[in-house]
């Protein structure tokens, strides 16, 4: 199948390959020409034959929402628009009723893989009328990993990126508790190889997960972060979560406190948030910041 793709950066750019090594045909723009296969969201959709797939991979908030609108006056009805940005929720619902009065179909689907989705995959939550997920599905297929899993349909427009949402609250969780693991074992005495107790923990234990791999990778590159400022920034999606949790009267202490951790992390230099920066460049790809 055909497929438009909006923003080639190091998720755009990969998830392109991905799907073409799947047999797909895929169309990219991005405003790096360098990047592009066309030169405009036109010369875009003109490329591509109908009922047309464009999936948007821009951030989140005024850039996704220019792209949806131009889009909305380019495509034409029974294509389908699909968002895999890191969008809020809300803003899925405004999208696809703006479309929806063009006859346009919307997608809402939050993407996790990081610069480790090309080869590995992408965790894809996605959310919209099953007509419309019907229509993707081949593009799910491939950007997918391998087996029966990486893939839900979650429900209706919102539900892929609310999901996300929540994935990434519990993400700032489980770094925030290896963080703190981490600086403790440093500031004792007794134990003299860090690094080592974390290799330990890799195999057999109930912690064991793909970011206690990370965080080992990042203590074989520098062994006691000793290179990283310790500072961590948040991509706006802990935030939501703590609102959410709110508005819906949900406790989530340790995502909350995750947060406010990461915002005490830009009042000093903190050890934990060396090891919340390395993860999240190992995952990623995020920017770090040195001494």
């Amino acid at each position: 199948m055909e497929l438009g793709l909006v923003g080639l950066g190091k998720m755009g750019g990969n998830m392109r390959e991905r799907i073409r090594r799947a047999g797909h045909t895929v169309v990219g723009y991005d405003r790096n020409p360098d990047l592009a296969d066309v030169h405009s969201l036109q010369e875009l959709v003109e490329k591509l034959k109908g009922p047309r797939i464009v999936w948007v991979m821009v951030p989140a908030g005024a850039a996704t929402q220019s792209t949806v609108d131009e889009l909305g006056d380019l495509l034409e009805p029974g294509d389908v628009v699909v968002d895999g940005g890191n969008s809020r929720w809300t803003d899925d619902e405004k999208h696809a009723a703006e479309l929806g009065l063009k006859g346009i179909g919307f997608v809402d689907c939050g993407v996790s893989g990081g610069v480790w989705g090309l080869e590995n995959g992408y965790a894809l939550m996605a959310g919209g009328d099953a007509a419309n997920i019907a229509k993707v599905q081949p593009v799910f297929d491939a950007l997918k990993p391998a087996g029966g899993a990486g893939f839900v349909h979650a429900g209706k427009v919102g539900a892929g990126h609310f999901a996300k949402m929540v994935h990434n609250g519990i993400e700032y969780a489980m770094m925030q508790a290896y963080a703190e693991g981490w600086e403790l074992l440093e500031a004792v005495d007794s134990v003299t190889d860090v690094r080592e107790v974390f290799r330990s923990w890799q195999e057999g234990t109930v912690i064991r997960s793909w970011l206690l791999d990370l965080a080992v990778n990042a203590l074989d590159e520098d062994e006691h972060l000793e290179r990283l400022k310790g500072y961590a920034a948040d991509s706006g999606e802990g935030r939501w979560t703590v609102e959410a949790a709110i508005d819906n009267a949900v406790p989530l202490p340790a995502i909350t406190a995750s947060l406010f951790a990461r915002f005490a992390s830009r009042q000093e230099d903190s050890p934990q948030m060396k090891m919340i920066a390395a993860l999240r460049n190992q995952f990623g790809g995020h920017a770090v910041e040195s001494k």
